[in-house]
């Protein structure tokens, strides 16, 4: 009698990911036609109107030396990751990164402000 051997391993792949992160890389990816676009929409938005807002509510709250580190990381981020010319698979969700960053550090410098005023009334 001789055995039988069997060569293929079956495996399960599903034919619809569902996995968002794997979808938002592959969209990215896709996206390198449109580089130099991603590329000035990221400086000009986050040097002209994000970090301005940013620095100006760390000025105007608490001036923490921290938040401000964050913040120019958060820019310093996206502008080296442009200047070094990246692919969009990199630059995009960089730029999403810093502006997460962006927004959490105007929640830390609004919300004391905001739970003060509650407890006053």
């Amino acid at each position: 009698m001789k055995t039988i051997a069997q060569t293929h391993v079956p495996s399960y792949k599903p034919s619809i990911q569902f996995d968002l992160l794997s979808k938002f890389f592959k969209w990215c990816g896709e996206q390198e036609k449109n580089r130099l676009g991603w590329l000035a929409l990221s400086l000009a938005v986050h040097g002209c109107i994000i970090t301005p807002i940013v620095v100006l509510t760390i000025a105007m709250t608490s001036n923490n030396f921290l938040l401000w580190i964050a913040g120019m990381a958060a820019m310093g981020g996206t502008l080296v990751v442009n200047l070094a010319a990246q692919p969009t698979k990199t630059t995009i969700p960089t730029f999403f990164l810093s502006l997460v960053i962006d927004l959490a550090i105007v929640i830390a410098c609004v919300l004391p402000l905001v739970t003060q005023r509650i407890l006053r009334s």
